[in-house]
């Protein structure tokens, strides 16, 4: 297990706030470019950084509801659930997907253009596959969106 300081929760801070050249960040955490070079490699081979994306704005790539979809399976079994997941892989709509504790199996979240384009989600859904219960809510307001992980409980 690697041991991780506060200089790597820095780095790990301003990546996930913004994405910037080394050097750039090197200076930001008061390192020189190859010593910061080679922590973030630390990071990403020990798996803290799994992987460099560039977040779109889902009103800008004409995707501006979200809708949540929580759902109760009709079976616990490993065959419904190997479905269940080549189901929601199969639709780029469905873009995050967790299985959950409590009175609701699964939660998915899903950018769609408008209440249309969720109706044929939801369509292609329920004709792949039997669901118990499917309650699905649009969201009024982003109160709060952050992909940055919090760092302080990195060791």
């Amino acid at each position: 297990m690697a041991n991780f300081d506060e200089t790597d929760r820095k780095i790990l801070d301003l990546l996930q706030a913004r994405d910037r050249p080394v050097s750039t960040l090197a200076e930001e955490v008061g390192l020189s470019q190859t010593p910061c070079w080679r922590r973030i490699r630390r990071l990403e081979e020990a798996g803290v950084i799994r992987e460099r994306v560039t977040l779109v704005d889902p009103k800008m790539a004409g995707v501006p509801m979200t809708v949540f979809i929580s759902i109760t399976a009709p079976r616990h079994e490993m065959a419904w659930l190997v479905k269940f997941r080549a189901l929601i892989e199969s639709i780029p709509e469905i873009v995050e997907a967790y299985r959950l504790t409590g009175t609701v199996d699964y939660i998915l979240k899903v950018l769609v253009p408008d209440v249309a384009s969720f109706d044929n989600v939801y369509k292609r859904m329920i004709e792949k596959l039997d669901f118990t219960h499917i309650n699905s809510a649009i969201s009024m307001e982003e109160l709060k969106f952050t992909t940055a992980v919090p760092t302080i409980y990195l060791k």
